[in-house]
C-alpha cells in the first residue's frame, strides 16, 4: 500500500442504531396478550362484583320477606321492595336512566330489563302500595316477592340492550 492509497481509506464506521419504532412483531404479540389479560381480569372483576351485589340484594329481599312473614304488613313490604329494586337498578344502570322513573315508566323499565311487572299483580302492588290505605293481601305480597327475586337475578344492562334490539 502506498501512502497515496492509504489516505483514500476510510475509518471504520458503525451501522445506524436501530430505531425503537416500529417494534418487532414479537413486541406487538406481547402487547396484545397483555391487553387481553387486562381485559379478562377486568371482566372477571365486573362479574364478581355483579354476583356479590346480586347476593346482597337477594339477602336483603329475604330479610324483608322474613319480616313480612312475622308482622304481615304487606304495604310496608311492598314499599321496601320497591326501594330495594330501585337501589339495585341504580347500581346496574346509569342514574339518569333510572332515577326519574316512576309509575308506569318504572314498571316498563322493570319489564324491559328482565322482569314481568307491567300486567301482573306484582306490578300493580308495586305501583300502588305506597298510596293504599288498606293492607296489601298476603298473596299479592308473595307474588311481588317472587317477581322481585326473579328480576334481581336476571336484571342486567345487557338484558335491556338485547330486548331493545328485538
Amino acid at each position: 500500500m502506498t501512502p497515496e492509497t492509504a489516505l483514500e481509506l476510510r475509518a471504520w464506521h458503525l451501522p445506524e442504531p436501530m430505531s425503537w419504532w416500529p417494534p418487532a412483531p414479537g413486541w406487538w404479540l406481547v402487547a396484545g396478550v397483555l391487553l387481553l389479560m387486562i381485559w379478562l381480569l377486568w371482566r372477571g372483576w365486573q362479574q364478581r362484583q355483579r354476583r356479590a351485589s346480586t347476593r346482597q340484594a337477594l339477602r336483603e329481599l329475604a330479610a324483608l320477606h322474613a319480616q313480612f312473614q312475622v308482622d304481615g304488613d304487606g304495604r310496608r313490604f311492598a314499599v321496601e321492595v320497591s326501594q330495594l329494586l330501585r337501589r339495585v337498578a341504580l347500581t346496574r344502570w346509569p342514574a339518569p336512566q333510572v332515577a326519574g322513573l316512576s309509575g308506569r315508566a318504572w314498571l316498563e323499565f322493570l319489564d324491559a330489563s328482565g322482569g314481568e311487572f307491567m300486567d301482573s299483580t306484582a306490578g300493580q302492588v308495586l305501583r300502588h302500595a305506597a298510596y293504599r290505605a288498606d293492607a296489601v293481601p298476603a298473596a299479592d305480597a308473595e307474588r311481588l316477592h317472587q317477581a322481585a327475586r326473579e328480576w334481581i337475578r336476571k336484571a342486567h344492562p345487557t338484558a335491556l340492550f338485547q330486548r331493545e334490539k328485538m
